[in-house]
């Protein structure tokens, strides 16, 4: 089916399942205060139907976001409130076009319409197609948003290329974070909450003014501890705990009624005992019923050793080596706002700091054999960004700017083996040469990959008419990356001190596992990404629009031990995206519905490669280029206030992501011995569930008055379903994750001025046991990355 038609048929069906509701409205304008409930917004569950319009800034002005002609969703502060999400991972849930899942905080995975990554491997040298913002700042690494998200405003999940409008240009979309700005007017917040499993969190906020109407401040701080969900039974430990400590401080400073400075300082620090190696299963055979030779219960059968039941809902593993996912990150920015009259400018300078520490047990057993297994980071970046846009009611409204990244991210990796690792590997070998070889020896590595960004970019939208508007945007981006890779042995067996054929024989097995190496690269590039759209009022609250966009993801460096035949440098991904679209409210916008269908080609897709090394004994990850890859499918979603006590929303994705041209991918584990390469084409892409959706609902029920005050008894409940999905780069069997869904709930007590909020909740509810990821080694061992249980717990917040 060509996209034209797939576009065309999924509009004209959209359309005509929209307008009879759009029939319904008033053609006059909504009355003044009359609320535009964007889906996956929670909305208040008092009064939801009396709030204003949700204002967004996805374009760089603030503007309704039904009046936005390009998909968005929107989580809100109330939603976040009711439903207790203070991470990504949590918020996914409400959007069902946004997926996350997270090996570690370093390797998590972000696609939106099932691209951005794919896999949960990171690479220091390549940046995700999901651009994430945090007050209008660029994160240059995905684990820099992995720590609690503190005093949040609301949440913008943009669908789609960005790079016309402002900051880095991305392929798949942004995901752009606002937290509450200082107040002149006295505010104080606070929420404390305790849960099963240890969980205790606290919340705070103050603002107010410094210095009369010139200077006010916002304080913010967020301290999370939970023990952990796993146990390690090597020592007894708790595993998969989490404790977080984040602290976010604003000045902002009003010298005159044109001239608005804001600057940020915040602090954060993460600590979790992770990842500990769960054993989902285990396949002793090829497809083709040949046994695998040296597999995992061969291997752990020569040690002695018993492995734990493949039962991964025990929620055991066994590790003997220390495993840890620590991080901090702390940065500063300040955004100048000029108010010109008929154009606003705006600056925004940041400078910000990551370091990542790990810890791996590299086996999935409690034997000493891969005692390391980790890649440490610090990496440093700063932004600038210049914007000039146009202010009130013009014929033409633009935006115009400038923007400039650079970032290094120095890795440090270390891999080591310990006195189990000879008889593993090597059983077949001299045993003296396989422990000179193998125990004790370690190669460590070190990575520098710069990035240079230089970029210039606008948008204008004509306003043709009251009704029709036509956009255009342009953005012109100048790149230079360079990087180095030095892999060395820093422990083990000295090979001088052996004769010459075991010094030679240990030599040629470390270079099978780990060779010395050194390399040098840089390259530069220079793309024009582009967004045409036009949108048409069809009625008062009825917005239709299409869009086309050419975006272009950064190229990368492959700085890691290569095979041969793989470049450094990894080729910059081009993307074609077409989409359509409806936004409709009715029932004076008590009812709101946004549809939209998409069709996204991709050429030079950029993925995670994970093979065998030569013999087989070990893995090997780099980055690589796929020809063709192609998005498309179609998003709904839908809220409806029938009163002011009762708000329900439904939303839905339907994506078909798929290779296109793939002809040499990575051959599955099951299917090794018939070739170390298999033909992928026309199969689903990685870590993309063809189906999801959500619904969600908030009452609420007056209680009546107790001592003269008026009290309110609430409700709200969430469900989130997720179809199957493969998470590995090769489509193994073996890694086909079941589809799933999580209910969460939460009933409160609060009173009508809403001075303080007491509530119980609980998050997956019925206790679905589920799969995050699955993972399938060459060995015929199957890991998994596990689903939370169910918690529960109280909250109490209070506000002044």
């Amino acid at each position: 089916m060509s996209k034209y038609l797939f576009l065309t048929t999924l509009s004209l069906t959209a359309m005509a399942s929209a307008l009879p509701a759009v029939a319904y409205a008033d053609d006059k304008a909504a009355p003044t205060g009359a609320a535009s409930v964007v889906p996956n917004a929670v909305a208040d569950t008092d009064a939801n139907s009396e709030g204003g319009d949700i204002v967004v800034t996805a374009r760089r002005r603030a503007e309704s976001a039904q009046d936005v002609p390009i998909a968005l969703s929107v989580v809100d502060d109330k939603a976040l409130a009711a439903t207790g999400s203070y991470s990504l991972s949590q918020i996914q849930q409400l959007v069902p076009s946004l997926q996350v899942f997270s090996f570690n905080p370093r390797n998590t995975n972000v696609n939106i319409r099932g691209l951005g990554s794919n896999v949960a491997l990171t690479n220091d040298g390549l940046e995700n197609g999901v651009g994430i913002y945090i007050d209008n700042v660029y994160y240059g690494r995905v684990g820099q948003s992995q720590f609690d998200l503190v005093d949040l405003q609301q949440i913008e999940v943009l669908r789609g290329p960005q790079g016309t409008l402002f900051g880095k240009n991305t392929t798949a979309g942004a995901i752009n974070i606002t937290t509450r700005a200082p107040s002149f007017d006295p505010e104080v917040s606070a929420e404390a909450s305790l849960g099963d499993y240890g969980y205790r969190q606290f919340r705070a906020s103050a603002s107010g003014a410094l210095i009369g109407d010139v200077v006010a401040a916002r304080l913010s701080i967020a301290d999370t501890k939970r023990d952990g969900f796993l146990t390690n039974v090597h020592d007894g430990s708790d595993s998969a705990n989490y404790y977080n400590f984040s602290l976010r401080g604003q000045l902002l400073i009003k010298p005159g009624d044109r001239l608005s400075i804001k600057l940020i300082g915040d602090y954060s620090h993460q600590k979790q005992h992770h990842v500990l190696q769960v054993l989902s299963g285990f396949f002793g055979t090829y497809d083709d019923g040949t046994a695998i030779a040296n597999n995992f219960l061969n291997r752990t059968s020569r040690a002695g050793y018993t492995p734990l039941p493949f039962a991964p809902f025990a929620r055991l593993g066994d590790s003997d080596s220390p495993y840890q996912a620590n991080m901090k990150s702390y940065g500063a920015s300040g955004q100048v706002d000029w108010d010109l009259g008929r154009a606003a400018l705006t600056s925004i300078t940041a400078y910000r700091w990551w370091d990542w520490d790990p810890k791996n047990d590299g086996d999935a057993t409690g034997l000493p054999v891969v005692t390391k297994s980790q890649q440490a980071n610090r990496q440093r970046q700063f932004s600038q960004e210049l914007r000039l846009a146009s202010k009130g009611d013009n014929r033409i409204d633009y935006v115009i700017g400038a923007y400039y990244f650079w970032q290094i991210v120095k890795g440090k990796g270390a891999v080591a083996y310990g006195s189990a690792a000879p008889n593993w590997y090597l059983p077949t070998t001299n045993a003296a040469v396989a422990n000179a070889a193998l125990h004790g020896f370690e190669a460590d590595s070190t990575s520098t990959p710069t990035t240079h960004s230089y970029a210039a970019f606008g948008q204008a939208t004509w306003n043709a008419t009251s009704r029709l508007k036509l956009t255009l945007g342009l953005r012109y981006t100048h790149e230079k990356k360079d990087g180095a890779f030095n892999q060395f042995w820093a422990a083990g067996t000295d090979p001088a001190n052996l004769s010459p054929a075991a010094a030679s024989a240990v030599i040629a097995i470390r270079n099978q596992f780990n060779p010395v190496t050194s390399y040098a690269t840089s390259f530069t590039d220079d793309n024009v990404s582009l967004l045409a759209n036009v949108s048409y009022k069809i009625a008062p609250d009825a917005l239709i629009y299409a869009t086309y966009s050419r975006g272009s993801k950064s190229g990368g460096l492959n700085l890691t031990s290569l095979p041969a035949g793989i470049t450094p440098d990894v080729r910059p991904e081009r993307v074609n995206a077409y989409e359509i679209g409806l936004k409709a409210q009715a029932f004076d916008k008590r009812l709101t519905a946004n549809l939209a269908a998409f069709w996204t080609d991709i050429s030079d897709y950029q993925t995670a490669i994970t093979e065998p090394s030569p013999g087989g004994l070990t893995y090997r990850q780099y980055i690589s280029n796929i020809p063709s890859v192609r998005s498309r499918g179609a998003e709904a979603d839908l809220s409806f206030a029938p009163t002011r006590l009762v708000s329900l929303n439904a939303s839905a994705s339907y994506t078909d992501a798929v290779y296109i041209d793939y002809p040499n991918a990575p051959q599955a584990p099951e299917r090794l011995d018939v070739g170390s390469v298999q033909n992928l084409s026309g199969k689903p892409l990685a870590g993309v569930p063809k189906f999801t959706y959500t619904l969600g609902a908030d009452i609420a029920q007056p209680l009546g008055s107790i001592g003269g005050r008026a009290f309110r008894l609430y409700g709200h409940a969430d469900f989130a379903h997720r179809s199957s999905l493969n998470t590995s780069s090769t489509n193994s069997r073996y890694a086909q994750v079941p589809g799933y869904g999580v209910l969460n709930a939460r009933i409160g007590v609060r009173p009508e001025s809403v001075l303080w909020d007491l509530s119980v909740w609980a998050r997956n509810l019925t206790d679905t046991k589920y799969f995050q990821t699955l993972a399938a080694a060459n060995t015929g061992l199957i890991t998994a990355l596990l689903g939370d249980p169910r918690t529960v717990g109280a909250t109490l917040r209070f506000k002044l």
